[in-house]
């Protein structure tokens, strides 16, 4: 296994761009995506990384890139560093297993959400206002309700640091236009709805996610970043589902919950992370890669 890795310097690339989690560097015209250990919580990068948590990210989306293929294509030229150009294959050890070549894109400023479940921020604003994004909803909803049929709960982007906002089907027709909103509306359903029956399949539930799109060269709509990770996505044990109750998370809710017993006001720097949190989330995190993909996490390590 690969030691754990927070930050990247890949010497003879350039960084184009360090977000929460992933670092990019340019590869002519297409970008090298590595992801880190990293985790982010309340748009507030953590100390210290997961071990095994970037490994686990790029396999599960892989995984589902292929699984989804039918419905959108995406952004994946390779995986493989032994079939990128030599410029990444000489970072090889540390890249493997964590990284993914992809085509740039021009990615649309809007992140997509489904919710199939009333929970995280979709709560909050339903405690307030009794809607979610603009989706008027029925009196008396409890906690983690499921919702039939799943909305559609778009948000812009916030910088790092910042917040995103939650928004709803008309302001994001006024960004995108009204076709395209419909359009990502639809395929965004559409693929929650998939990847709803292949998780249901195995014993998961996926109370919600977040996509993102982007254009490529010749204009195609394309799935890009990442895809149903447990990152961008709530994840749930189906036998212990109960509705009305917090549910136990296969992501890194562990890490939140911790942090709200800490007392943290959510603006950094945050808590670094207790040894016993890190280890249990590395569990997680492995543990809902064997259920979904049906396989533990491979070695780091080629033989």
């Amino acid at each position: 296994m690969t030691a754990t890795i927070a930050t990247t310097e890949l010497e003879g690339l350039e960084l184009t761009h360090r977000g929460k989690v992933r670092d990019c560097y340019a590869v002519g015209d297409d970008l090298l995506l590595v992801m880190t250990d990293r985790l982010s919580a309340f748009d507030v990068v953590l100390s210290p990384p997961i071990p095994d948590k970037g490994r686990v990210l790029t396999s599960l989306t892989l995984f589902w890139f292929d699984q989804l293929s039918d419905f959108v294509p995406n952004h994946l030229i390779t995986a493989d560093v032994d079939e990128m150009p030599d410029v990444v294959k000489q970072h090889a050890d540390l890249l493997r297993g964590r990284c993914m070549l992809v085509k740039r894109l021009k990615m649309l400023p809007v992140e997509c959400v489904a919710r199939g479940y009333l929970v995280g921020s979709g709560w909050k604003d339903y405690q307030a206002t009794g809607a979610v994004c603009g989706h008027a909803l029925p009196a008396d909803l409890p906690l983690s309700a499921r919702l039939d049929p799943p909305l559609f709960t778009p948000a812009t982007k916030a910088e790092q640091g910042e917040h995103d906002e939650n928004i709803d089907l008309a302001r994001t027709a006024e960004i995108l236009g009204d076709d395209l909103a419909k359009r990502v509306e639809k395929l965004t359903l559409d693929l929650y709805a998939r990847a709803r029956e292949i998780a249901a399949e195995r014993g998961v539930i996926i109370a919600d996610t977040k996509l993102e799109f982007g254009f490529d060269a010749e204009g195609t709509l394309v799935l890009g970043d990442e895809a149903f990770t447990a990152d961008s996505s709530r994840f749930w044990d189906a036998s212990l589902y109960v509705e009305g109750e917090n549910q136990k998370s296969f992501d890194k809710q562990l890490v939140r919950d911790w942090l709200g017993a800490q007392g943290w006001d959510k603006s950094p720097p945050a808590p670094e992370i207790a040894a016993d949190v890190v280890e249990q989330t590395t569990a997680t995190y492995r543990e809902i890669h064997r259920r979904i993909t049906g396989q533990d996490l491979p070695s780091a390590i080629r033989d």
